[in-house]
């Protein structure tokens, strides 16, 4: 019997480079690659070895007759991938492990960041050198998203973290949390104590609508959304009130599904997870029983994956409905038509948005009226927010109908109408914050670089030494694997640099680095402080019978990182 992959798929590739077949797609020489939602295996090819499952850091792979409930679907979206896009499986190119003279001696490289872009790059360096690595990160606990982002309903897509637990655990890692870069330590302090200094700094910032009343009580960023309920210690216990019964999520990607799924899950399952204490308190006492996602765009056009909108589906005692409109009807009756013809039309079945909302209900929607019984969600697409208004703090959503043009250009109809919300999220994107020290591109939200080196915009030169990796790099797109690949990249534009003998050579060794560190943060927190901080989570989460129950705020983690 045949392994299929599920929904908790990373993306990393890592079951592409154990499978002997080569039946896992697409890899990352493969065009598809970059924008597939997750990979798929070849039912024909697979040769049941269970390699790729061994190797799955997110535990996504299992046999196709043991697959349950909601992820049955899986087994057929594997094979109906292939269908439509039909593989030789001929290996590529081979890669090898890259390596530097040994004349080089041991570099030292500072990577600052530890989330999942960090975690691979020094990954990467540990296995292909012997280089010393110096982690870095603004928080007194590592993790970046994988701690902080990833709902925390998916359990099983944090297990990747686990996979970095040997990387920070390498003798050849120091780490220094709870220090922030140009407040602390400077890039140039930084450059001159290390051979190499990698940015993995993501992108903290979140887009605006640029609406009037967007910044009322009761009007959110998804990054505070998410980071109250995965005990970022950034954002306040008491930063989201749930005391409305609709809450408007504005976007269709897959944090605006986080949020959606979340606010309406029984709080008894997510009292199984690591969810933070005072968001489950929270949930407990909502009101809110419906959520709208609202979209500019038609539902082909959808951010979020196809494993993310199926998993939404199956949400218990929650129905998904969508608001009837002649263009979102006459997508879906589009999609469904492509479906059934076959792999050779324009739209193949599985890239399409459209055909996935087939057997949902299509419902009139008044948004001025309450919420119905129950719980429900709403998918609005076509719809454009305009302003938010209220007395004191949000009480509607003022939005205006929008068309797509030449099937993609969005424009305004000037019809409008409200919806009453208590709470608006918006959920657009992410967006990259400058680095002190470094060059930055207003334009993308990124910092200055080609193919991860940092450059001088004025010049188009690389700084020496100065490297960039993840969203901080890319853009805040691609999920948690992708970084692999992009991690790749910069850890080769370094290696390439080493090799060429263009790195700077620090005159100070790493015990002064150290000691800066130490004078400029004396509360600074390293490996034992980091895991005295692991060990009170997971006890604290088996005296409740869940993985860990999370500490949300500095004074506490810095006081179980001092008990150690």
């Amino acid at each position: 019997m045949a392994y299929a992959i599920t929904q908790t798929c990373c993306n990393d590739a890592s079951c592409v480079s154990v499978c002997p077949v080569n039946c896992i797609h697409p890899t990352p020489d493969e065009p598809e690659f970059g924008t597939t939602d997750m990979l798929y295996i070849d039912p024909k090819a697979c040769i049941d070895c269970g390699a790729c499952a061994d190797a799955c850091p997110v535990d996504a792979v299992f046999p196709v007759d043991r697959l349950r409930g909601p992820d049955t679907v899986f087994g057929d979206l594997n094979r109906d991938w292939f269908r439509d896009h039909p593989n030789d499986h001929a290996w590529g190119r081979p890669s090898f492990p890259r390596s530097l003279p040994g004349e080089l001696g041991a570099l030292r490289i500072a990577v600052v960041g530890t989330g999942p872009s960090a975690g691979y790059t020094a990954q990467e360096l540990l296995r292909s050198t012997s280089a010393e690595i110096t982690m870095i990160d603004r928080l007194p606990v590592t993790g970046g998203l994988l701690r902080h982002g990833v709902a925390p309903d998916h359990q099983s897509t944090k297990r990747i973290a686990e996979s970095f637990a040997s990387v920070f655990h390498d003798p050849r890692l120091r780490m220094h949390l709870n220090v922030e870069i140009g407040a602390d330590v400077t890039h140039r302090e930084l450059a001159e104590h290390h051979h190499a200094v990698v940015y993995a700094v993501g992108a903290a910032a979140d887009r605006r609508l640029g609406i009037p009343g967007e910044d009322l009580p009761g009007s959110l960023p998804a990054t505070a959304f998410v980071g109250w309920y995965n005990a970022d210690p950034t954002v306040p216990g008491d930063a989201v009130e749930l005391s409305a019964e609709r809450v408007v999520v504005v976007g269709n990607g897959n944090v605006a599904v986080d949020i959606a799924r979340i606010l309406l899950t029984d709080p008894d399952r997510l009292a199984a997870t690591d969810i933070a204490d005072h968001a489950l308190a929270a949930l407990r006492g909502s009101r809110v029983r419906e959520v709208v996602l609202l979209a500019r765009r038609g539902p082909e056009q959808a951010a979020w994956t196809r494993a993310e909108f199926l998993a939404l589906r199956q949400l218990p005692g929650v129905e998904v409905v969508v608001e009837d409109h002649p263009e979102v009807r006459a997508a879906i009756e589009g999609a469904v038509s492509a479906e059934e013809a076959g792999p050779d039309t324009a739209t193949p079945p599985t890239g399409s948005r459209a055909a996935l909302l087939a057997g949902l209900p299509l419902v009139p929607y008044d948004g001025a009226a309450e919420p119905g019984a129950g719980r429900r969600i709403v998918l609005r697409f076509l719809s454009a927010p305009v302003e938010l208004s209220g007395d004191g703090r949000v009480e509607a959503l003022t939005v205006e109908r929008t068309t797509l043009v030449d099937g993609d250009r969005v424009e305004a109809t000037g019809e409008q109408d409200v919806l009453r919300a208590g709470l608006v999220v918006r959920s657009i994107g992410h967006r990259g914050v400058p680095v002190p020290g470094l060059p930055f591109d207003e334009r993308t939200g990124t910092v200055a670089h080609r193919g991860g080196r940092v450059v001088d915009p004025a010049t188009g030169q690389p700084l020496p030494g100065t490297y960039v990796v993840g969203w901080a790099k890319r853009g805040p797109s691609g999920g948690i694997g992708a970084n692999r690949a992009c991690a790749r990249e910069t850890v080769d534009a370094l290696l390439d640099d080493a090799a060429a003998r263009v790195l700077p050579v620090p005159e100070t060794g790493r015990a002064d680095f150290d000691r800066l560190v130490r004078r400029r943060r004396p509360d600074a927190v390293g490996l034992k402080e980091l895991r005295a901080v692991d060990r009170a989570e997971r006890e604290r989460g088996a005296a409740e019978g869940r993985p860990r129950v999370k500490l949300a705020t500095v004074s506490e983690l810095l006081a179980a990182g001092r008990r150690r």
